[in-house]
Order: structure tokens, then C-alpha cells, then sequence
């Protein structure tokens, strides 16, 4: 019996550590970043990034074959809110079925807080988007920072880790982590290549929603550790 409890005190304890080293790196990365954006200053790999995504003859032209434009659109909506919201309603509804109300809850918070999280921020730095290159979709919100990236990294990472933990198949950890991963730098870099964010937009958005995710993450270790959420 104290064995067991040790393991899991140790269990909980690298759990922890884990979640503590994104979510501390995150938060530094991002304020670094808008303390640059605030005081005006612009990153030089910013403007570089955008316009060797364009064509040299013309700057409004995206480089590559049709499909890949149509591809970036399609990639881009996947970090909506539309695709988002459903998502995870869809989960937390699956979570209540089966009785991990707790767990449907915490999902459904920190989406929510994310959101808020993204809006606010967007709100009081208040970055113009790129005038660079033109747009290839329609935006209404500021800039900085980039709320696809933010909420994609924050809900995909976390639905991710959600899975990894419930099965002991390191393969199958690999995969979700991995998937939820790539979803995540394809939205971002979608924005991008679409011209409607800086980069440094982008890379502060998944920066942010990492440290958010993390910090969810390490909610949800606390609660598990004093019996509050479901075991994995």
C-alpha cells in the first residue's frame, strides 16, 4: 500500500514537472515577444518571412501551385471557432456520457478561458495585421496575437494529452501527441502564409496557448492527486 502510494505521489510530482517547464517557457517566450510588439519595434524575420512567401514579380501573388493556397484555407479552419466550439462540445458531451463529468467541465473551462484569454490580449496590444502582402482570407480582430494559433495550441495539445494518458501504448502516445502537434503548426503556419498575421503573431499565439494548456494540464494533476477528477 505505501508502495503504491509513493509511485503515485511520484507519478503526480512528474506530471507536474512536466507541465511546469511549458507552461514557465511559454510565459517568458510570449512576454518578451509583446513587450517588442507594445513598444512599436518590428522583428526582422517578420516582414522577411511574409515576403519570400510571395511571388518577386508580385508581392500580392502566393507562391506555389493553387491547391497549396486552398490547402492553407482549408488547414486555417480547422483553428476557427466554428471547428473549435463543436469539438469540444462534441468531447465534453462524449466525457459526460461516460460519466467523467469533472473532466467534461475542466475541458470545457479552459476552452473557454482560452478564448477569453486570446480575446483580451488581442484587445489591449492591439496590433494592426501585416499590410505587407495582401490577404487571402478576411479577419476582423487585431493582430497580435494570432487567436488560431493560441486556441489550436491550447484545445489540440490538450485534447492531445487527454488521449496519451488514458492509454499505456507508448505508440498510441506518440501519435496523439504527435498529431495534436502538427495540427497546431499547420494552423499557425496557414495564418502566415495567408498574409493576415505577422509571424511573430503566430509564435506568440502558440506560446501562450502551450503555457495555457500546460497550466490546464497541471490543474488537472492537483485535482486528480486529492480525488477531485477521475483517474486516467
Amino acid at each position: 500500500m505505501k508502495r503504491w502510494l509513493a509511485l503515485r505521489v511520484a507519478g503526480v510530482e512528474f506530471a507536474a514537472l512536466l507541465a511546469v517547464v511549458p507552461l514557465g517557457a511559454g510565459v517568458l517566450l510570449f512576454a518578451e515577444l509583446a513587450e517588442e510588439t507594445i513598444e512599436g519595434e518590428e522583428m526582422g524575420f517578420d516582414r522577411a518571412i511574409l515576403l519570400a512567401m510571395r511571388s518577386t514579380n508580385d508581392v500580392h501573388d502566393p507562391r506555389g501551385p493553387d491547391w497549396l493556397t486552398r490547402a492553407a484555407i482549408d488547414f486555417t479552419s480547422l483553428g476557427g471557432h466554428a471547428v473549435l466550439a463543436t469539438l469540444v462540445v462534441l468531447v465534453a458531451l462524449f466525457l459526460l456520457l461516460t460519466g467523467k463529468r469533472a473532466a467534461s467541465l475542466l475541458l470545457l473551462g479552459s476552452s473557454v478561458g482560452a478564448a477569453l484569454l486570446s480575446a483580451a490580449t488581442k484587445s489591449i496590444i492591439a496590433r494592426p495585421r501585416p499590410d505587407v502582402i495582401a490577404h487571402l482570407v478576411e479577419t476582423s480582430t487585431a493582430s497580435f496575437p494570432s487567436g488560431h494559433a493560441l486556441l489550436s495550441a491550447s484545445i489540440y495539445l490538450t485534447l492531445g494529452v487527454m488521449l496519451a494518458s488514458v492509454h499505456s501504448q507508448r505508440t498510441l502516445k506518440l501519435y496523439f501527441m504527435i498529431t495534436a502537434v502538427l495540427l497546431t503548426l499547420l494552423i499557425g503556419m496557414s495564418r502566415i502564409f495567408l498574409g493576415v498575421h505577422w509571424p511573430s503573431d503566430v509564435l506568440a499565439g502558440w506560446c501562450l496557448g502551450t503555457a495555457w494548456a500546460s497550466g490546464c494540464w497541471l490543474l488537472a494533476t492537483w485535482l486528480r492527486s486529492r480525488g477531485m477528477l477521475a483517474p486516467r
